[in-house]
């Protein structure tokens, strides 16, 4: 593992160059920086990718609504376009050093992930990739991008959600690993139900996929009480839902955290106005992290603090609001007419600190 940093000071050199090509290339705005992180300390993202599809028709999925045949007319030139803007943001998230996790959601198969981490900048660095074909009825999928430097991977399975409806929804990633050689993290992706037809008509399927999450942290937390957990996702819900304080059973008491127990890092946030989507001209909070209260023990060889959460913004992920006041993220599609964004969501990041 250590022997594997040998180049790794040429690889920083070359991906701090490579982001500052990019952000001035892209964005005509003074974007902030992103966070700093101390030497060996993580980086973890979620990014939900708006329909990330494959450009091609698929005779298994007749119903695909993103293909070059579709009245969206979504061409190789756009698919393309849209992989390396997605390296744009990766790399703008992880400034002088690519992030070490990223989840991501609303992709359609291994194709996708295959083009951002091998087409693209990143296929520079040793990133592999954990994904499986969901069976959710619109084809899109969950999955992670990690580095194989700094988290060994263990093992990893995907937990089907069974929801009331009866309805196929998108399953659930489980990667356990190894990170830095000092201590074990299992880390979850989820893509929760949304909310079409309604909030309260869905909620059933949201406070399922939530049980099913608890059901899965219980199991580690039953095997070793100070496991390391982490659920990152888009939970299409905001901070403050039942599915979050009864079906997760997460707490939003960030001080004296027990180790056995889920804390929703995402409370401070949600109370300040801070979110990751805007809906009819308000901001809201749905991409999340939740630890395990042993993550919030500073005297771990990993841990993390609540103000390491956050939403990741610049003024390229943005556009004029037009309809209300103020920005909001610039999408791939505004329904039928393609935008040229990137995503719907903005990245949600959460940095972890090697206690010693």
């Amino acid at each position: 593992m250590r022997t594997g940093r040998k180049n790794s000071a040429t690889r920083l050199a070359g991906f701090a160059a490579a982001l500052l090509l990019c952000l001035w290339a892209w964005c005509t705005a003074a974007p902030a920086q992103p966070r700093p992180r101390a030497a060996g300390d993580l980086r973890l993202m979620f990014y939900n990718l708006e329909n990330f599809f494959s450009p091609f028709a698929d005779s298994l999925n007749p119903q695909k609504e993103f293909a070059e045949n579709t009245p969206r007319r979504w061409t190789w030139e756009r698919f393309t376009k849209k992989a390396t803007d997605v390296f744009k943001v990766i790399a703008a998230v992880g400034g002088a050093t690519p992030p070490d996790l990223i989840g991501v959601c609303e992709i359609e198969n291994r194709f996708v992930l295959n083009r951002i981490v091998q087409e693209t900048p990143l296929a520079k660095y040793p990133y592999g990739i954990v994904h499986h074909d969901s069976p959710d009825e619109r084809g899109i999928d969950v999955g992670l991008i990690y580095n194989r430097e700094t988290f060994r991977l263990v093992g990893s399975k995907f937990i089907e959600v069974a929801l009331p409806s009866g309805r196929a929804t998108r399953e659930i990633l489980l990667a356990k690993g190894v990170v830095n050689e000092l201590d074990t993290l299992h880390v979850m992706v989820c893509h929760l139900p949304s909310k079409y037809g309604g909030a309260v008509a869905s909620e059933s399927g949201r406070m399922a996929a939530a049980g099913a999450l608890r059901s899965m942290a219980d199991s580690i937390l039953a095997a070793s009480r100070n496991a390391n957990l982490i659920i990152m996702g888009d939970f299409n819900d905001t901070p403050d839902s039942r599915s979050f304080s009864e079906a997760l059973g997460a707490s939003a008491n960030l001080a004296g955290a027990a180790p056995d127990s889920l804390y929703n890092l995402a409370i401070p946030l949600h109370n300040a106005g801070v979110g990751s989507l805007k809906y009819q001209g308000k901001w809201e909070l749905i991409d999340m992290f939740f630890v395990s209260g042993n993550l919030l023990n500073k005297n771990s060889p990993v841990y993390c603090l609540p103000t390491d959460y956050y939403i990741f913004s610049m003024p390229f992920l943005l556009e004029p609001d037009e309809a209300y006041t103020g920005n909001k993220p610039r999408r791939t599609y505004n329904g039928f007419r393609y935008a040229g964004g990137v995503s719907d969501h903005l990245p949600a990041v959460l940095d972890l600190r090697i206690g010693y």
